[in-house]
């Protein structure tokens, strides 16, 4: 019921304020609609040689000389399939390659499940099976190995869920080196040093995530990935497992802020699926996540 002599606007704020009302957050925006690849566009780099792609040019030894490219899909790596009862985007692996949002991104929160299949292809098949989530996508792709965009990425491999490789990027986390058989890795540590990662040494540019909480090979796992103002956070299966600060980008005379941009899915060898794959708009931490 109204208050008498209080105006609707004014009534609404002082129920906010009471703590009658809260704000509504921002609805949850799917990237991936279900039938389609409507809102992405593919890239694929240059293919096995043993694989046939007509109208593809090869050399005299039978390598191809050239990507597949922007929108060329003839291998078929991207189709929509219903996997477990729901419709999924099912990624064969066959080749290099991501698949990327048209729209560009920042401040978010991403939602989405991913499970491995079972197929490996090439010199991949006795690897870990491999893909990735790539954000704050700010090149087209190809800058690194022919193949890769510039960004940041949350590593999606077999044991590897949430590790970071700055890709022609740089970003921040607090990390801790550990050298074993004269190598040095450095792991996330939230009472580490701050270190700045990126494709140079003596760092390079991985930080292992905090532990491994992936689930058994054929289950759906649920990864979060939150961004705001360049920071960000990876979660798998609802555990923080590294928090990274001050994405830069270097293809520039100087290193600048890097605070949005698209999202890729990788072709890394190994069959993949991805599904319910949404995007809520934020502009603080969400509380679930701001303590962990």
């Amino acid at each position: 019921m109204k208050t008498p002599g209080l105006p609707l606007g004014r009534l609404w704020f002082a129920l906010l304020a009471a703590g009658g009302l809260t704000a509504a957050e921002p609805a949850w925006q799917p990237l991936f609609n279900g039938h389609d690849l409507a809102g992405w566009e593919t890239f694929m780099s240059k293919p096995d040689q043993t694989w046939e792609v007509p109208g593809l040019a090869r050399d005299a030894s039978g390598k191809y000389l050239e990507p597949i490219g922007m929108n060329r899909d003839p291998l078929r790596v991207f189709v929509i399939e219903n996997v477990d009862g729901r419709p999924a985007i099912h990624i064969s692996g066959q080749g290099f390659g991501v698949l990327s949002t048209i729209t560009s991104y920042g401040n978010f929160h991403l939602r989405l499940q991913v499970k491995w299949g079972e197929r490996r292809w090439g010199d991949r098949v006795n690897a870990p099976r491999d893909s990735g989530l790539m954000y704050f996508v700010h090149s087209a792709p190809g800058v690194t190995y022919e193949t890769w965009p510039r960004s940041i990425e949350f590593q999606i491999q077999e044991h590897d869920f949430g590790d970071l490789f700055a890709v022609a990027s740089a970003i921040t986390v607090p990390a801790r080196a550990e050298t074993v058989g004269g190598k040095t890795l450095y792991h996330y540590d939230s009472a580490g040093q701050l270190v700045r990662f990126l494709e140079q040494p003596p760092v390079g540019n991985r930080c292992v995530r905090l532990e491994d909480v992936e689930k058994p090979r054929g289950e759906w796992n649920t990864l979060d990935l939150i961004c705001l103002n360049g920071d960000s956070i990876h979660v798998v299966n609802g555990k923080v497992v590294m928090r990274l600060l001050h994405a830069e980008r270097l293809d520039g005379a100087a290193p600048a802020p890097l605070t949005a941009g698209q999202i890729s899915l990788q072709t890394e060898g190994a069959e993949v699926f991805y599904r319910d794959v949404e995007l809520q708009p934020i502009t603080t931490i969400p509380a679930e996540y701001a303590g962990k």
